[in-house]
Protein backbone atom coordinates (compact mmCIF):
# COMPACT_ATOMS: atom_id res chain seq x y z
CA UNK A 1 0.00 0.00 0.00
CA UNK A 2 2.13 2.66 1.58
CA UNK A 3 6.15 1.95 1.45
CA UNK A 4 9.44 3.87 2.63
CA UNK A 5 10.22 5.07 -1.07
CA UNK A 6 10.48 8.55 -1.74
CA UNK A 7 7.71 10.52 -2.65
CA UNK A 8 8.04 12.25 -6.32
CA UNK A 9 7.01 15.73 -5.13
CA UNK A 10 10.33 15.75 -2.51
CA UNK A 11 7.82 16.75 0.24
CA UNK A 12 8.56 15.20 3.71
CA UNK A 13 6.82 11.77 4.21
CA UNK A 14 4.66 10.72 7.25
CA UNK A 15 6.01 7.51 8.87
CA UNK A 16 3.09 6.69 11.44
CA UNK A 17 5.34 5.03 13.26
CA UNK A 18 7.00 8.01 14.27
CA UNK A 19 6.48 9.60 17.57
CA UNK A 20 6.88 13.02 15.96
CA UNK A 21 4.72 12.13 12.89
CA UNK A 22 2.20 10.65 14.84
CA UNK A 23 1.73 13.26 16.64
CA UNK A 24 1.74 15.64 13.74
CA UNK A 25 -1.00 13.30 12.49
CA UNK A 26 -2.96 12.83 15.42
CA UNK A 27 -3.42 16.80 15.91
CA UNK A 28 -4.13 17.71 12.11
CA UNK A 29 -6.97 14.56 12.15
CA UNK A 30 -8.73 14.18 15.44
CA UNK A 31 -11.34 16.61 15.13
CA UNK A 32 -12.79 15.58 11.44
CA UNK A 33 -12.14 12.21 12.19
CA UNK A 34 -14.20 12.45 15.72
CA UNK A 35 -16.83 14.31 13.41
CA UNK A 36 -17.23 11.44 10.77
CA UNK A 37 -17.57 8.78 13.62
CA UNK A 38 -19.67 10.43 15.97
CA UNK A 39 -22.40 11.67 12.82
CA UNK A 40 -21.81 7.73 11.45
CA UNK A 41 -22.52 5.97 15.22
CA UNK A 42 -24.13 9.41 17.28
CA UNK A 43 -22.48 8.07 20.58
CA UNK A 44 -19.29 10.32 21.62
CA UNK A 45 -17.62 7.73 23.65
CA UNK A 46 -18.15 5.37 20.96
CA UNK A 47 -16.77 7.68 18.02
CA UNK A 48 -13.31 8.46 20.45
CA UNK A 49 -12.71 4.61 20.43
CA UNK A 50 -13.51 4.44 16.69
CA UNK A 51 -10.72 7.16 16.02
CA UNK A 52 -8.04 6.07 18.48
CA UNK A 53 -8.29 2.65 17.03
CA UNK A 54 -8.18 4.07 13.25
CA UNK A 55 -4.96 5.77 14.78
CA UNK A 56 -3.47 2.98 16.61
CA UNK A 57 -4.18 0.50 13.06
CA UNK A 58 -2.08 3.38 11.48
CA UNK A 59 0.88 3.35 14.11
CA UNK A 60 0.87 -0.47 14.50
CA UNK A 61 0.92 -1.03 11.08
CA UNK A 62 4.62 1.26 10.48
CA UNK A 63 2.50 2.83 7.48
CA UNK A 64 4.52 5.53 5.53
CA UNK A 65 2.43 7.95 3.81
CA UNK A 66 3.76 10.88 0.71
CA UNK A 67 1.95 13.58 2.76
CA UNK A 68 -0.15 14.58 5.53
CA UNK A 69 -3.03 14.34 2.75
CA UNK A 70 -3.28 11.10 2.66
CA UNK A 71 -2.51 10.32 6.02
CA UNK A 72 -5.67 12.13 6.49
CA UNK A 73 -7.53 10.93 3.65
CA UNK A 74 -6.60 7.25 4.42
CA UNK A 75 -7.67 7.27 8.35
CA UNK A 76 -10.88 8.80 7.07
CA UNK A 77 -11.86 5.91 5.23
CA UNK A 78 -10.56 3.69 7.75
CA UNK A 79 -12.93 5.52 10.56
CA UNK A 80 -15.79 6.07 8.18
CA UNK A 81 -15.75 1.89 7.55
CA UNK A 82 -15.31 1.26 11.36
CA UNK A 83 -17.98 3.62 12.04
CA UNK A 84 -20.78 2.03 9.40
CA UNK A 85 -20.05 -1.55 10.74
CA UNK A 86 -20.23 -0.01 14.37
CA UNK A 87 -23.39 1.17 13.30
CA UNK A 88 -24.80 -2.06 11.44
CA UNK A 89 -24.03 -3.84 14.38
CA UNK A 90 -25.64 -1.74 17.07
CA UNK A 91 -28.86 -1.49 14.56
CA UNK A 92 -28.83 -5.63 14.64
CA UNK A 93 -28.01 -5.29 18.44
CA UNK A 94 -31.39 -3.36 19.12
CA UNK A 95 -33.48 -5.51 17.10
CA UNK A 96 -32.78 -8.47 18.82
CA UNK A 97 -33.20 -6.99 21.47
CA UNK A 98 -36.88 -5.09 20.89
CA UNK A 99 -37.83 -8.09 19.39
CA UNK A 100 -37.24 -9.96 22.57
CA UNK A 101 -38.20 -7.72 24.88
CA UNK A 102 -41.17 -6.46 22.92
CA UNK A 103 -42.37 -8.90 20.50
CA UNK A 104 -46.53 -9.29 20.75
CA UNK A 105 -46.87 -6.28 22.68
CA UNK A 106 -48.69 -3.05 20.78
CA UNK A 107 -46.98 0.65 20.62
CA UNK A 108 -48.52 2.67 22.93
CA UNK A 109 -48.49 6.43 21.40
CA UNK A 110 -47.80 9.04 24.20
CA UNK A 111 -48.99 12.50 23.44
CA UNK A 112 -45.86 14.09 24.78
CA UNK A 113 -43.49 16.37 22.74
CA UNK A 114 -40.32 14.77 24.09
CA UNK A 115 -41.31 11.25 22.65
CA UNK A 116 -42.12 12.91 19.19
CA UNK A 117 -39.04 14.44 18.89
CA UNK A 118 -37.10 11.17 19.80
CA UNK A 119 -39.37 9.28 17.28
CA UNK A 120 -38.46 12.05 14.27
CA UNK A 121 -34.89 11.79 15.01
CA UNK A 122 -35.03 7.70 14.88
CA UNK A 123 -36.99 8.24 11.50
CA UNK A 124 -34.53 10.57 10.33
CA UNK A 125 -31.84 7.89 11.06
CA UNK A 126 -33.77 4.92 9.78
CA UNK A 127 -34.53 7.06 6.36
CA UNK A 128 -30.70 7.76 6.39
CA UNK A 129 -29.91 4.06 6.83
CA UNK A 130 -32.40 3.19 4.16
CA UNK A 131 -29.79 4.80 1.66
CA UNK A 132 -28.29 2.58 -0.53
CA UNK A 133 -24.34 2.87 1.22
CA UNK A 134 -22.96 4.47 -1.89
CA UNK A 135 -25.34 7.39 -1.33
CA UNK A 136 -25.40 7.32 2.43
CA UNK A 137 -21.56 7.99 2.40
CA UNK A 138 -21.27 10.77 0.41
CA UNK A 139 -24.02 12.36 2.38
CA UNK A 140 -22.30 11.60 5.74
CA UNK A 141 -19.08 13.13 4.66
CA UNK A 142 -20.47 15.67 3.07
CA UNK A 143 -23.16 16.91 5.65
CA UNK A 144 -21.56 15.15 9.06
CA UNK A 145 -17.99 15.21 8.10
CA UNK A 146 -18.13 19.28 6.68
CA UNK A 147 -15.63 17.81 3.32
CA UNK A 148 -15.89 19.58 0.54
CA UNK A 149 -16.61 17.35 -2.80
CA UNK A 150 -13.12 17.08 -3.88
CA UNK A 151 -11.70 15.48 -0.41
CA UNK A 152 -14.95 13.16 -0.62
CA UNK A 153 -13.71 12.00 -4.22
CA UNK A 154 -10.01 11.92 -3.33
CA UNK A 155 -11.47 9.55 0.26
CA UNK A 156 -13.90 7.66 -1.93
CA UNK A 157 -12.16 6.75 -5.36
CA UNK A 158 -14.42 8.93 -7.42
CA UNK A 159 -14.46 11.88 -9.45
CA UNK A 160 -15.88 15.35 -8.26
CA UNK A 161 -18.53 14.85 -10.32
CA UNK A 162 -20.04 11.98 -9.21
CA UNK A 163 -19.46 12.93 -5.85
CA UNK A 164 -21.86 15.95 -6.43
CA UNK A 165 -24.56 13.66 -8.28
CA UNK A 166 -24.34 11.13 -5.73
CA UNK A 167 -25.05 14.01 -2.77
CA UNK A 168 -27.74 15.27 -4.56
CA UNK A 169 -29.68 12.13 -5.07
CA UNK A 170 -28.55 11.45 -1.35
CA UNK A 171 -30.69 14.42 -0.66
CA UNK A 172 -33.73 13.65 -2.77
CA UNK A 173 -34.04 9.99 -1.35
CA UNK A 174 -33.69 11.32 1.93
CA UNK A 175 -36.70 13.80 1.29
CA UNK A 176 -38.79 11.34 -0.41
CA UNK A 177 -38.17 8.60 2.29
CA UNK A 178 -38.91 11.39 5.44
CA UNK A 179 -41.55 12.78 3.62
CA UNK A 180 -43.60 9.73 3.27
CA UNK A 181 -43.76 9.42 7.03
CA UNK A 182 -45.75 11.50 9.67
CA UNK A 183 -43.01 13.42 10.93
CA UNK A 184 -43.38 15.93 14.25
CA UNK A 185 -41.19 19.27 13.96
CA UNK A 186 -41.76 21.55 17.11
Amino acid sequence: MFDNSESSAGARQINCADPADFRTVYNATYQLLFKVAYRVVNDEEAAEDLVHDSLIKANEKELVFPSLDDVKYWLIRVVKNASLNYAKRKVREAKAYHKALYEGRQHMEGGESEVLKAETVQKAREALNQLPEKLKEVLVLREYGEMNYKEIGQVLGITEGNVKVRVFRAREQLAKLIGEEDVYLP
